[in-house]
């Protein structure tokens, strides 16, 4: 596996080793010696998670207040375009975004640490979108940031009209949002 640095040093792009020939492909997704060998992070992942969305679909900008969650998120199907958003205020890179392409056929990963907001959007017609978790979802921990921010400045990637979920569309603005000290 190779590491890819970010814009934020603790947010990294992941490359896996695939091996393919014309039947298909082998790669190994998660093996805890080469995670911890290549990333210098010894974490524990408690829970899997699986969604599959629709072109447009956007999720995010999510994170956890208490009990954050770490999250190693890949794209089996489809292509997404995936954001990390620094929510801890004594972190040089508070209110910064990093960004990444994520879909089935690179096989890029994409680590978020804990403190961290996510989201993405769905670029493809259809996404099917893994990730790891360090912690368990704990609803009444959860906040959300607009996705639109004009403070964070994300360039999502194309001028979708993004499909949002309720609590996506009510979601504060970064400056009136709960973070991290």
């Amino acid at each position: 596996m190779e590491v890819v640095k970010t814009e934020i040093p603790d947010v990294l792009i992941l490359k896996p080793k695939v091996f393919g020939d014309d039947r298909g492909f082998l790669m190994e997704s998660f093996n805890h010696r080469t995670w911890l060998e290549t990333t210098g992070l010894d974490l524990d992942f408690v829970q899997d998670n699986h969604s599959s969305s629709a072109r447009g679909v956007l999720r995010g900008l999510h994170y956890q207040i208490r009990q954050p969650q770490g999250k190693l998120v890949r794209v089996v199907a489809g292509e997404v375009f995936d954001v990390a958003v620094d929510v801890r205020r004594s972190s040089p890179t508070f209110g910064k975004w990093a960004g990444v392409r994520l879909s089935g056929e690179n096989k890029l990963q994409f680590w978020i640490p804990p403190g961290f907001a996510h989201g993405f959007l769905v670029l493809s017609e259809q996404a099917d979108f893994l990730y790891k978790a360090t912690d368990y979802y704990q609803p009444e921990h959860e906040r959300t940031i607009i996705w639109n921010d004009p403070e964070i400045n994300i360039s999502w990637p194309e001028k979708i009209i993004p499909e949002l979920s309720a609590k996506d569309v009510t979601a504060p603005l970064f400056k009136d949002a709960e973070v991290f000290d």
